[in-house]
């Protein structure tokens, strides 16, 4: 049983981590977000103890809530284990946008393409990806675990791991150029490119 000040520390630790925690759970998906945040901050006070380093504080919590996560969504046969062969071709997004030209008076072109997207974007594009790619993707570059930490929590090989952060990060990019060209970002943008250039043509 914990004592007072190590109650106090914990509800000041859940208080304080509590928005990442859920913004975790929403990311990774496949399950009831506020649920899984309750369970890991049960299971948190259970093992406070074993918190030896109070500066891990965060990571800890996001290992525990990614653990009870991958268990659940293997234990319902929905977290495949491995990357299976897809007959696509590379896509890559700097091309794309070398190509398209969708802002031609732009010099940075990628820094303001990808500067449009808000929270909100990335998120929905996100949720478009197969849960193969989306969870290493989240844990890898939001929530900054290293590729053989992300291995270890979805209880993977590493190699695979590196080779869904590869095709991830293509399938993201794909998805962010199509939700881009659907949700007329990129005729946005160039329309607002045009009337800023015309502003300084007058």
């Amino acid at each position: 049983m914990l004592g007072v000040d190590e109650r106090t520390e914990l509800q000041r630790l859940c208080r304080q981590e509590l928005p990442g925690l859920y913004s975790l759970a929403r990311r990774l998906g496949g399950v009831d977000a506020e649920e899984l945040v309750q369970d890991t901050l049960e299971r948190a006070c259970r093992s406070f103890r074993s918190l030896r380093d109070p500066q891990a504080a965060c990571k800890w919590l996001r290992t525990i809530l990614t653990n009870l996560w991958r268990d659940r969504m293997r234990r319902d046969g929905r977290l495949p284990d491995e990357v299976p062969v897809e007959d696509e071709r590379d896509f890559s997004l700097y091309r794309t946008l070398e190509e398209e030209d969708p802002l031609p008076y732009s010099d940075t072109l990628h820094v303001d393409f990808l500067g449009a997207f808000s929270e909100h974007d990335v998120h929905v594009v996100l949720e478009r990806l197969p849960l193969r790619y989306r969870a290493p993707l989240v844990l890898r570059y939001i929530e900054g675990f290293d590729a053989t930490e992300v291995a270890t929590l979805l209880d993977l090989p590493d190699g695979t791991v590196m080779s869904q952060l590869h095709r991830g990060r293509q399938r993201f990019e794909r998805e962010l150029w199509s939700y881009a060209r659907e949700s007329g970002l990129v005729d946005g943008l160039a329309m607002t490119a045009d009337g800023a250039t015309e502003g300084t043509n007058a």
